[in-house]
């Protein structure tokens, strides 16, 4: 493998390796609603090179998983809605991949099952995630809560996925598949392969007014995030909002100076420049005006999707079908794989 840890950094602004021989790739994306620029810049715009690049391509809005957060059933049925549109109006084409609801295939529910049998709960207690959520629900976590890492890999397996595009929060839950994986070969004879990391070179997106943590739809502060929905007043006012320090000059150090070093990551992430080249354009600026060339540089990428997402909305009929149009594909699919899973495990 490429690295020790075992993952492989094969996106290099969204360009797969010319020696990497790519057979399936999964993702999915929890539906919050509209996804904001961290999203977009660290998955969404990965997910769209990739889907040109590759012959088997499945993208999942992961509704089941949701659940580990509770929610009002209206508002997660809108929320389904809005995250489809947003996808689709970043460029996500149903032609080119699988795009479908998680729920609507229900071999991932059941796969989950037979892979939680495999799994032992020390392994899952050790999951950051499962210690950080917890905590945000009175440590009071759910099952769900605790095995959805399971179901995760589940939703890899199923289709026998060979690659994943992740972010690096989730290293730590495809390495846990990775083992499940490696598990269910040993006790069942070579089976599924074992799924490997595509790992964007996006900086990681954090909040634009705490800017030591990653940018989230769940942050209390409003001025924090900008979503790929927002209007241009309102991704002015975030981005003059922003937290930087008291040094003016425009400078990358994410240790010592995270708020401008923030900023400069988004404005090479949107733009496609280097750092290294943002900084040069960025000469003699002060940060309250390189605040204002950021945000420029936001509302002119996300401006056509924006309008699109507006109209996507308008045809509630459309996205609906979409993903049922993308769950018959996906069930054709993982049926025989899933037929052989129950007929290596005893089922049948």
């Amino acid at each position: 493998m490429a690295t020790p840890s075992g993952l492989i950094r094969a996106l290099h602004r969204g360009t797969l390796g010319q020696n990497m021989v790519v057979d399936r790739i999964f993702s999915g994306i929890q539906p919050t609603g509209t996804p904001h620029l961290g999203n977009y810049l660290g998955a969404i715009q990965n997910w769209v090179n990739l889907q040109e690049e590759c012959s088997s391509v499945l993208y999942s809005i992961m509704d089941m998983h949701s659940l580990t957060m509770p929610k009002e059933p209206a508002v997660l049925r809108q929320n389904i809605l809005d995250t489809t549109a947003a996808i689709l109006a970043c460029g996500i084409d149903p032609k080119k991949c699988f795009l479908f609801r998680q729920s609507l295939v229900p071999e991932h529910a059941e796969l989950a099952w037979i892979l939680g049998c495999l799994t032992n709960v020390p392994r899952l207690l050790r999951l950051p995630q499962w210690k950080m959520k917890r905590a945000s629900q009175n440590n009071e976590g759910t099952v769900g809560l605790l095995t959805y890492p399971v179901l995760q890999a589940a939703d890899i397996l199923l289709y026998k996925s060979t690659h994943v595009p992740v972010g690096e929060d989730q290293v730590l839950h495809l390495e846990l598949a990775q083992d499940i994986a490696q598990h269910f070969n040993k006790k069942y004879g070579e089976f599924f392969p074992v799924p490997k990391a595509i790992l964007s070179t996006t900086k990681k997106i954090k909040s634009l007014r705490d800017p030591t943590v990653k940018m989230s739809k769940s942050d209390p502060q409003k001025l924090a995030t900008v979503t790929i929905a927002d209007s241009p007043d309102e991704i002015v006012l975030k981005f003059r909002k922003a937290v930087t320090d008291f040094t003016s000059e425009v400078t990358y150090d994410p240790a010592s100076r995270p708020g401008v070093s923030n900023l400069v990551s988004i404005h090479a992430a949107v733009t496609g420049l280097s750092i290294k080249e943002v900084l040069h354009q960025s000469t003699g600026l002060d940060t309250a005006h390189y605040k204002m060339v950021v945000a420029e540089s936001v509302i002119q990428r996300f401006a056509p999707i924006r309008n699109e997402i507006k109209k996507l909305q308008e045809d509630k009929s459309h996205l609906m079908k979409v993903l049922e149009d993308g769950a018959e594909k996906a069930k054709e699919l993982a049926a025989p794989i899933y037929q052989e899973i129950r007929r290596l495990v005893g089922f049948q």
